[in-house]
């Protein structure tokens, strides 16, 4: 059924758009606690396959998006949500588990505040933006989520640990380098 809103009078249906890519980003989101709970428990195994499972999904809801032209308004919102909500949860708890260096997780994480920062104050002077990651944003993207594969599978097999830290480096440098992008172009927009 859809929802409907009463104007005055007159009766507007609204509807989601739910396909595939949104029913994938939602699933990504639903995961997002599984994952964690795996985390803390130390069911390292478990929370490296949903983790696997929540990084293919990101993947494949783009691709189909793009393929098969089923790109939303709700997507081009809830699809970075869900990547900051997995890679927030992942580097915040991997950081307390001390997995992964605490400096990395505080990177991370000021760049995706500085970004919900940006949006809500463009939300707040009323300015309107289109929010199109660059492809900075997409290389970050995927250096933070093989940074967290790496660990979950340098706990698995301690040999492939030496990968983690070139790994952290690099996606430590692409989340300043874009966040400093975001940072340039929020400036851009304000002006």
């Amino acid at each position: 059924m859809e929802p409907e809103a009463r104007s005055g009078t007159l009766t507007v249906k609204r509807s989601i758009p739910i396909n595939i890519p949104n029913t994938l980003t939602l699933l990504r989101i639903l995961l997002t606690p599984l994952f964690a709970i795996f985390l803390i428990k130390h069911f390292f195994g478990l929370a490296l396959l949903v983790f696997a499972i929540a990084a293919l999904s990101d993947g494949i809801d783009g691709l189909i998006a793009r393929l098969f032209h089923q790109k939303t308004t709700l997507g081009a919102y809830l699809d970075p949500a869900a990547d900051k909500l997995l890679l927030t949860t992942a580097f915040v708890t991997l950081a307390i588990q001390e997995l992964v260096p605490s400096w990395l997780a505080v990177i991370v994480i000021t760049r995706d505040v500085l970004i919900l920062f940006g949006i809500a104050l463009f939300i707040m002077t009323g300015r309107e933006f289109q929010p199109v990651p660059s492809i900075l944003s997409k290389i970050t993207t995927v250096a933070q989520l093989a940074s967290v594969l790496a660990v979950l599978i340098g706990n698995q097999a301690p040999r492939l640990a030496e990968l983690q830290g070139p790994l952290f480096w690099f996606a430590a440098g692409m989340t300043m380098v874009s966040g400093f992008q975001y940072i340039y172009r929020g400036m851009n927009i304000l002006q």
